[in-house]
């Protein structure tokens, strides 16, 4: 049995509305664990966390990407508006996650602010401003798709297209971990030498971001802006020549 065919423009509301409960939800989270672990104010080097909250705090993310997937999967077989509806909702979370805390804690006191963005394989961090840049790319791509299917049944991703998505994505990724990875690295290192021994679990306690990777981040970033534009363009063509 089908699933029902809805105007995407008449969900748009409602997803909105859910993605930014979501932010919410997530806020009040991180609300809390700075009162817990930076009753002053969040800084770095991290806070030494208790194990069985870092546990939590990992599967909470996990979780939390799956409520962000299960709206549009509900709404559609089709695998290409089911990872539109995906990346929409996330890039909405994301901008409105920060726009409470800064309503909650008055943080960031400006977008280059650093913060923790995600904790796998090791913390991500990033001035504020650059996962708020890659949610706008991602409502953006996201709205795109919606749009191009709702009036070409046929559009698709080619190959190549996606080929461009993955190492725009892959490049800023890797600005958001060079860093907490290189100190990881030199911590094994230091602590092998040291004593025989592998890193400890907070191998991460003395870590200060000192740099960000801005030029290259900046490139992956044109690159996905890039294959956005030359999709809708081939897309629109596409449905004019029709």
């Amino acid at each position: 049995m089908s699933l029902p065919v809805r105007n995407w423009k008449k969900l748009l509301p409602w997803m909105t509305v859910y993605a930014i409960a979501m932010a919410f939800l997530e806020s009040a989270v991180v609300v809390d664990l700075r009162a817990l672990y930076y009753p002053v104010e969040f800084t770095f080097p991290m806070a030494p966390i208790d194990r069985r909250i870092a546990i939590t705090e990992l599967f909470r993310e996990l979780a939390t990407m799956v409520m962000l997937l299960a709206p549009g999967a509900l709404l559609t077989r089709r695998a290409l508006e089911r990872f539109a509806w995906f990346i929409y909702c996330f890039g909405v979370w994301d901008i409105f996650y920060y726009v409470f805390l800064k309503a909650i804690l008055n943080w960031p006191a400006t977008l280059l602010d650093w913060d923790i963005l995600f904790l796998v394989p090791v913390p991500w961090v990033g001035p504020v401003l650059a996962p708020v840049i890659v949610s706008l790319g991602m409502i953006l791509l996201g709205l795109v798709i919606l749009r191009a299917r709702d009036l070409e049944a046929d559009a698709t991703i080619r190959r190549m297209e996606w080929t461009m998505f993955i190492s725009a994505a892959m490049i800023m990724l890797y600005t958001f971990v060079e860093e907490p990875l290189a100190h990881v690295w030199d911590e094994h290192r230091r602590s092998f030498s040291v004593n025989g021994n592998g890193p400890a679990l907070d191998q991460l306690r003395d870590y200060i971001p000192e740099r960000f990777l801005w030029a290259l981040f900046l490139v992956g970033a044109t690159i996905g802006t890039v294959t956005v534009l030359r999709l809708w363009r081939r897309w629109e063509r596409a449905r004019v020549a029709s």
